[in-house]
């Protein structure tokens, strides 16, 4: 570790001193009416658990280049996961008991400022305890959806059924089922997980005519995928099986010791989709027949608003005039406003978002992080005729789980409209 990282190291690690001092103020303010047993054996447990996760950091910290090496993100993705199940109820609890801090300060300047008002003592502080106590119980919630979202949220896959209108659709492809897949992030699993099995289990039972997969199949490198090419290979479509890459394919983000190291690794990338069956399309594109008629299948490398833009829209579309339906495989949806509005192209499959693998539904509308970054970020898009189709992933990255936000399956059906 450089100089400079080691000084940031220290100042995080000073900030989560901070936190965990001023987390168990509160926590010892919420149980100050308990015995005194209660409250020792949580000091202990807290404590416990505060030097331990901190002392894994430290570990981390040293051992960062070794572990970098075995290229083991599972292992790494469950340490974040241990430090998010641990500090996001923390951070809970501070932002309740300093609401209490704020308001004692307060009723303390409010008996200086006016010497003749009584400073309540008794049922006045109990009453301040209580916000402290509601901080300790609410902070259950995001423990418990932090760990519900690691144990089972990112094994529950949600099959998601869309109706497309189809402007121009020839009528031999009206009802056309398509299967849209992505982000599936095969570096992020460890080998013995049944997770990967059970998707294409899910994909086969829809018995689709297409089954499109719009990329990063990878987080870095290209040997994550070799443990799941005889499972994603028995993934079937009437048609067939399309790909494209998305922006970790390229390995933009892992160290390599050479250019020529890391384009063999993309080689071997693109090869590995070839042996799953998969016809990859890197800004181009092939004609979909069916009894004598066609339309268009595009797909462009990644082209990203704050990502990579290797994608060549103008090189794909070439040559695609003639056909009365068009469809485009584009793994970041910020291409679609960006480049694909008034292109004619009826639809765009995209991913990349993952729905920033959190959500929470309030009367049937999800909200979630990923709107603060994307403007179309889940779901289906309509604009002028044309449609934009954001897959939220079937896959995971940085955080081993799924919270309010399932891995995703999309059935879309193509309706021939006039």
């Amino acid at each position: 570790m450089s100089a400079h990282g080691f000084r940031n190291f220290l100042i995080f690690l000073f900030v989560l001193v901070l936190i965990d001092l001023y987390a168990w103020k509160g926590i010892s303010t919420a149980l100050g009416g308990t015995s005194i047993t209660v409250r020792r054996w949580t000091r202990l447990i807290y404590w416990a658990l505060s030097i331990g996760v901190m002392g894994v950091l430290v570990w981390v910290s040293i051992s960062i280049q070794e572990l970098r090496q075995t290229r083991n993100d599972s292992f790494m993705f469950n340490l974040v996961a241990l430090f998010m199940l641990f500090l996001l109820p923390k951070l809970v609890v501070i932002a309740f008991h300093a609401t209490e801090d704020v308001l004692q300060g307060f009723r303390w300047l409010w008996s200086r400022l006016a010497p003749g008002a009584p400073l309540e003592h008794g049922n006045g502080i109990s009453r301040l305890r209580f916000l402290s106590q509601v901080g300790l119980a609410i902070a259950a919630v995001p423990f418990a959806g932090v760990l519900y979202g690691i144990l089972h949220g990112r094994s529950s896959f949600r099959v998601e059924r869309v109706r497309v209108q189809a402007h121009g659709l020839p009528a031999a492809f009206d009802g056309l089922r398509i299967v849209h897949i992505s982000d599936l992030h095969l570096g992020s699993f460890q080998r013995s997980t049944s997770i990967v099995r059970r998707g294409v289990e899910l994909v086969n039972a829809e018995k689709p005519d297409l089954i499109l997969f719009t990329g990063d199949l990878v987080n870095d490198y290209n040997e994550e995928a070799i443990p799941w090419i005889e499972t994603l290979s028995a993934l079937q479509a009437r048609i067939g099986k399309f790909s494209i890459l998305g922006n970790h394919d390229y390995s933009d983000y892992a160290p390599w010791d050479s250019a020529e190291a890391k384009a063999a690794n993309l080689r071997k990338l693109i090869g590995h989709h070839a042996i799953m069956g998969f016809k990859i399309l890197l800004d181009e594109h092939v004609p979909i027949e069916q009894e004598g008629e066609r339309i268009g299948l595009l797909g462009v490398q990644n082209w990203g608003s704050r990502f990579q833009q290797y994608g060549d829209l103008h090189k794909t579309m070439t040559g695609t005039e003639h056909y009365p339906y068009r469809i485009l495989m584009s793994h970041d949806p910020s291409h679609w406003e960006a480049q694909v509005w008034g292109t004619g192209i009826g639809l765009t499959l995209s991913g990349h978002t993952h729905g920033a693998q959190f959500g929470i539904t309030i009367n049937g509308t999800t909200y979630s992080p990923a709107q603060w970054v994307y403007k179309h970020w889940a779901g289906l898009y309509e604009q002028e005729g044309q449609s934009l189709y954001v897959n939220r992933g079937f896959g995971y990255i940085g955080f081993p789980g799924r919270v309010g936000m399932p891995p995703e399956i999309t059935v879309i059906e193509l309706e021939r409209m006039a």
